[in-house]
């Protein structure tokens, strides 16, 4: 400021501070207009908001020429909360669109004070105007991505949904409506228990405040009340949608229609319970058969019993074999393997009270009926070649089954003491140790290595993680 203006028209410095402060923000401008002379001063950045030339603000102009380049729709609201403000109905605080000659439509917030005397009477009408394109571009993108978002939603098959961080649903796409019968809002908060099956309610909500509190998928299935009345099957699923700084923002969820296929799988369920009643009773036709035969050959009554305990021991193999439900598993003694094995095996040890001959010690494990069958053949087979050859074949006969973990590897060892000395390995092998060798190794990924000491036959099954899992996994994974 040069020195030889008079102080009295000199800005103070705390509107010298205001200037500098909205030049260093690039996008507001201050204004003033003045009741006496009924101009409007604005600095250069206010004018060039409004396409004004900055001298024409610096000595004043009447509001029609600052105001020359507003988008004309928008003038008369304009002008109406600059009369409420002067009138001091409403503070001054409106958005409008200005079209600057040869440039883009710009969107102006017009911020402002009324200063009056001590009658009331309005003397200075002043603020701020601020360029808020940027922010009204992102909103604008805001509704353009929510519109696709409905509308992509609106034509998917399924029924979609949205919720608050806290769990609150305020969307369903109109699939949800036009599934349940319900009508806008009568399944918002909470309320959309109300088309939940009652049994199934307590499991729906119990993974529903998991998943809130965890912020892991959600995942449920449950019966959802039709429109007409009737119950289907869906499953649901919602994940969570977070911020730069990692909090929930939102939950989206769908609902798909998995009736048809749950009356599949239950079908599917009973025809393998039909299926493995009638395996059953080949068994106990065999069975039955080798008793009849051995009643008209009492010599062969020894061989007849044996024959019928791995007849019966295949039966039982049979039970973990088969595809199960969760609520068609065996229930003598659950799929461990332990169990399955003393199952499997108890023919070939079948002193009752006297010392077992057979042991098994180590790291019990679950499995799935993927991998019932090739440890079925392997141990079966290995007993059977122990109880004609090896260690089962003599009264002090030992076989001891190890089951460890190494890493993330399992082992299966098999070691037989007691029997005949071992020359070195066989000249020839049956096609059921070739069959479950190869069983062990294509359908669970494992290696199997045999020495043969003097002392008996050792064997080692190294299996890779998950192998005796792999059904589980596959469904997880699905």
């Amino acid at each position: 400021m040069p020195d030889d203006v008079p102080t009295a028209v000199r800005p103070s410095w705390a509107e010298q501070r205001l200037a500098l402060a909205l030049e260093a923000s690039g996008i507001a401008g201050a204004w003033d207009w003045d009741a006496e002379t009924d101009l409007i001063h604005g600095d250069a950045r206010a004018c060039t908001l409004h396409g004004i030339d900055p001298a024409t603000g610096e000595r004043g102009a009447p509001g029609p020429e600052l105001l020359v380049h507003v988008v004309p729709e928008d003038r008369p609201a304009l002008d109406r909360a600059l009369a409420s403000a002067l009138a001091g109905r409403a503070p001054l605080n409106i958005t409008y669109r200005v079209w600057p000659p040869g440039g883009d439509v710009i969107w102006v917030l017009l911020r402002g004070r009324v200063l009056r005397d001590a009658t009331g009477m309005a003397q200075r009408l002043a603020g701020v105007a601020l360029d808020i394109s940027e922010q009204k571009d992102k909103e604008a993108a805001l509704r353009e991505s929510e519109a696709r978002f409905r509308t992509i939603a609106d034509t998917m098959p399924q029924a979609v949904w949205s919720t608050r961080p806290d769990g609150h649903h305020d969307y369903y796409n109109r699939r949800w409506y036009e599934l349940t019968g319900t009508g806008d809002g009568d399944t918002d908060g909470v309320d959309w228990e109300k088309v939940v099956h009652a049994d199934d309610r307590a499991t729906t909500w119990e993974r529903w405040r998991q998943a809130l509190a965890t912020g892991k998928l959600y995942e449920v299935e449950y019966r959802l009340r039709m429109a007409d009345g009737s119950w289907r099957w869906f499953l649901g699923r919602a994940l969570p949608v977070r911020d730069a700084r990692g909090r929930i923002t939102r939950w989206f969820g769908t609902c798909t229609d998995i009736h048809d296929l749950r009356r599949v799988a239950e079908e599917r369920e009973v025809l393998s319970h039909e299926l493995s009643h009638r395996i059953k009773n080949i068994f106990s036709v065999i069975a039955s058969l080798v008793s009849l035969t051995a009643r008209g050959h009492p010599e062969a009554g020894e061989f007849a019993g044996e024959l019928r305990g791995r007849i019966n021991a295949l039966a039982r193999a049979h039970e973990f074999a088969r595809p199960h439900s969760d609520g068609s598993r065996p229930e003598r003694g659950g799929t461990t393997l332990f169990h399955f094995l003393a199952d499997l095996l108890s023919p070939y040890d079948p002193s009752p009270g006297g010392e077992k001959r057979i042991t098994i010690s180590g790291d019990d494990q679950t499995f799935d009926d993927a991998a019932a069958t090739p440890l079925a053949l392997l141990f079966h087979e290995l007993a059977t070649n122990a109880a004609k050859y090896g260690a089962l074949s003599r009264p002090g006969g030992r076989v001891a089954i190890q089951v460890l973990k190494e890493g993330e590897e399992l082992l299966l060892r098999w070691r037989e003491r007691g029997g005949p000395e071992v020359q070195g390995p066989p000249e020839h092998e049956g096609f059921g140790t070739r069959l479950a060798m190869i069983s062990v190794q294509g359908q669970l990924g494992g290696k199997v290595t045999r020495v043969w000491p003097p002392e008996g036959l050792e064997l080692e099954a190294r299996l890779p993680p998950g192998a005796l899992e792999r059904r589980s996994r596959a469904r997880q994974q699905a």
